[in-house]
């Protein structure tokens, strides 16, 4: 009986040891987590205020992560250690098996790593507005495996980070101005001084848009089979995709407007057949 009671105490020594360091190291590993989040924020709130296009702000979410992971691999290494087992042992099984990971799981770190490539030359960042591979919207979420893109048609699409950093990438949220290129077909049958007025009011209209800036251009372009073909080449500060589609809007309705109170007709698609008579 003594022998039994002796066991019963030993078994609740040592379990309760054990579970009294299992609590230890996950408040260790919850006080940890919650440090790194206290200054993750007030860096952010720092760069944000200063830089918000700096390296560093871009990396925060990635550096904060692979601290944490550090944290709970070394309290964990720790842990183990302090109940007799070989860590040095553990961490070169962990290299042999994570070669053989490695190779199954390169897609993985290959995100990883395309993350903090991208995150770190700045190529985009939460907000932006993109376009790759044929894809255009706007930047709504990055994580250490993929980029999330809202689309012009409201699609949510999710490209790996691998596949982006190998991707060329147009940052159209980058953009100081962007570009409104419109061609106008008016009739071969208007006047010679109707033609001139026309490329006079793509002007004004350019002019008097407080968004285009100076330096529009506006030329007789080509003479299709049907039409003669006047141009108007601006830029506009609007470079957010949406904001730009207005402004362009804006110019266009001006156009119509200014063309149909000076009589110049605008030309669409038509065929003359000629037939020669008999004699």
């Amino acid at each position: 009986m003594d022998r039994f009671f002796h066991f019963l105490i030993k078994f609740a020594e040592t379990h309760m040891k054990f579970m009294i360091g299992v609590c230890v190291n996950i408040l260790l590993i919850w006080l940890g987590c919650k440090i790194i989040d206290i200054f993750h924020a007030k860096i952010e709130k720092k760069l944000r205020n200063k830089n918000s296009d700096s390296a560093l702000y871009n990396l925060l979410p990635v550096l904060s992560r692979i601290l944490k992971a550090t944290i709970v691999f070394i309290l964990l290494a720790g842990f183990l250690q302090s109940f007799g087992y070989n860590v040095s042992s553990l961490i070169a099984g962990f290299g042999i098996t994570g070669l053989a990971v490695g190779f199954a799981a390169k897609e993985a770190i290959g995100n990883i790593f395309g993350s903090v490539g991208l995150l770190a030359d700045r190529v985009y960042k939460i907000g932006d507005y993109i376009k790759f591979n044929g894809y255009e919207g706007t930047v709504e979420n990055i994580n250490l495996r993929s980029t999330s893109v809202r689309t012009l048609e409201g699609y949510l699409v999710n490209v790996p980070n691998n596949q982006l950093a190998n991707e060329e990438i147009i940052n159209v949220s980058q953009a100081s101005k962007r570009r409104i290129d419109l061609y106008i077909d008016i009739e071969y049958g208007t006047s010679n001084e109707k033609i001139d007025r026309a490329i006079q009011i793509l002007r004004e209209i350019a002019i008097a848009n407080e968004t285009i800036l100076d330096g529009e251009l506006a030329f007789i372009d080509n003479m299709s089979p049907s039409s003669i073909q006047v141009r108007m080449v601006a830029y506009t500060t609007k470079s957010d995709w949406a904001e730009w589609a207005q402004v362009k809007s804006d110019v266009i309705r001006e156009i119509i407007h200014r063309y149909r109170e000076e009589g110049i007709e605008f030309a669409f698609p038509s065929t003359s057949v000629y037939m020669a008579g008999k004699d």
